[in-house]
């Protein structure tokens, strides 16, 4: 089974203008059309069988309404192959009860963007409600590193995924972006002695700039195959968890560079899904 960690879908009504407005931000290509009905053609042709979406809450007033679809995207999975963590935001203010319902209705976990809600990751905000989602149960999926969109912007780094580490101990958090993208070395010398997952969303496959707009980020470098293999060897394939960040990454182009890596068949299905399945209870 082969489990896309790190997906993004928006409304129909209002998919076009979200993804357009990203497109131009980060100056890259889209590889769907952001929306549930392209996510699930993108997956089939990519031999993916589950997606896990992401949603962003940009405001704390989009949380309720965010889960809501949510759990009805879930409701769907045996139709679909797409599951939905619920969507947070460090200042909404009936987070104990939100995260409560969340887990009542089976949704397996939450999402925070720092960069787009403008906070540390290691703000007292964001803590007490990982540590509280952690005690229902709840896995808490963080982007962290830069983000292309913002360049130089940074609200997760390494040392704050340090920090998370002292204060809540080993909760169930994955890192985005293999702990933190484009901060892949102070990753390595860093998270390692966490017990926190990664994901390879949009980390081992070369970004194509929109033609004629200028990337204002820096060289569109991503990880390389030699320190993508280093991190298996540090933090163990056990700890890797496939993702795309669809529509930003080609989902099938993804899957092949995986299934291409030097390593063993039992670390490459692992990756591919067999921690997904056991980490979501899939």
């Amino acid at each position: 089974m082969i489990v896309d960690m790190h997906t993004h879908i928006f409304p129909s009504e209002i998919a076009s203008m979200a993804v357009d407005k990203l497109k131009r931000a980060s100056s890259t290509h889209p590889f769907s059309d952001g929306t549930s009905a392209g996510l699930v053609r993108s997956r089939q042709e990519a031999g993916i069988d589950c997606c896990l979406i992401l949603p962003v809450a940009t405001s704390p007033k989009q949380v309720s309404h965010m889960n809501d679809r949510a759990i009805l995207t879930n409701d769907l999975y045996s139709e679909t192959g797409l599951l939905s963590f619920g969507g947070m935001h460090p200042d909404y203010p009936d987070w104990k009860l939100e995260l409560s319902r969340l887990a009542r209705t089976g949704v397996k976990g939450i999402k925070f963007h720092p960069v787009y809600q403008n906070v540390d990751l290691d703000d007292l905000r964001y803590l007490r409600i990982m540590d509280r989602a952690a005690e229902l149960g709840l896995i808490t999926l963080t982007h962290a590193g830069l983000d292309i969109g913002f360049p130089g912007a940074v609200f997760c780094t390494p040392e704050m995924i340090v920090n998370i580490y002292r204060e809540l101990g080993g909760i169930p958090l994955i890192l985005a972006h293999m702990g933190g993208w484009r901060q892949w070395d102070d990753v390595e010398r860093l998270v390692a002695r966490t017990p926190f997952y990664l994901d390879t969303a949009y980390c081992m496959r070369p970004i194509t700039p929109l033609e004629g707009e200028p990337w204002t980020g820096g060289p569109l470098e991503t990880m390389s195959q030699e320190q993508f293999l280093r991190f298996v060897q540090v933090f163990g394939a056990e700890r890797l968890l496939f993702g795309t960040d669809s529509p930003w990454g080609d989902q099938k182009k993804s899957v092949e560079v995986i299934q291409n890596l030097p390593i063993s068949q039992e670390e490459k299905d692992a990756i591919l899904g067999k921690n997904a399945v056991k980490l979501l209870g899939l």
